[in-house]
């Protein structure tokens, strides 16, 4: 049997793995001054055809006070309402979309002040995720611009590459960002106390309730 050893101090720490902290940002009107609809209706006049578009349109702008309406009283039944009208989508028509959707409502939108927020996040060596309602396809493209390191999205279901407008869950919405946050914290081994949050919406309460730093 091998005696026992003692192990200095400086031994121990170097055993032991610090943990990283994090940067958490909505997307938004934190770091984007357009939201879900704007996405939606890019898409909807996007479609294939004329008649399509025009009708996919109509729709889309007729459900716009509802969309109000049911992001008043939940965020999650919010984007259930808005999530339904990708149906019938196909997936490689979306994936097209992400980019250019990046390019004409994204890009043009991004605050100036963000630019700086995510490169200070970067200098204190914070991995950067963005955690948002929106589609991760959509969210993509921005991420890669920005330079994040992660994103925590919405995704759409698909049967046969075309959208049921039903989505995966878990669906990060509202108060569920909290607990998709400490369950991301815990599979990356990320330090919540020492993390950061960032949002512009009540909303996220929650979200900014669970790190050290909101």
């Amino acid at each position: 049997m091998c005696p026992l050893t003692r192990r200095s101090g400086s031994e121990t720490s170097r055993i032991m793995v610090e943990k990283q902290a994090a940067a958490f940002y909505d997307m938004d009107g934190t770091l984007v001054s357009t939201n879900l609809v704007h996405s939606f209706m890019f898409v909807a006049k996007n479609e294939p055809t004329l008649p399509r578009s025009l009708l996919k349109s109509a729709a889309a702008a007729s459900k716009v006070p509802a969309f109000a309406v049911g992001d008043q009283f939940s965020r999650l039944k919010f984007n259930e309402m808005l999530f339904a009208g990708y149906a019938g989508s196909f997936r490689d028509r979306l994936l097209e979309f992400a980019e250019e959707h990046f390019e004409q409502v994204l890009r043009p939108n991004i605050f100036p002040g963000a630019y700086e927020l995510i490169e200070s996040g970067r200098k204190k060596g914070l991995k950067q995720v963005i955690i948002s309602g929106s589609l991760d396809f959509m969210v993509a493209p921005l991420a890669r611009h920005l330079g994040i390191d992660d994103i925590v999205t919405n995704r759409l279901e698909f049967e046969d590459e075309i959208a049921t407008g039903r989505l995966v869950k878990p669906i990060v919405a509202g108060a569920h960002k909290s607990r998709i946050i400490q369950q991301y914290a815990q599979a990356h081994d990320i330090d919540l106390l020492e993390s950061y949050g960032f949002s512009d919406s009540f909303s996220d309460y929650s979200m900014l309730s669970v790190v050290g730093r909101p």
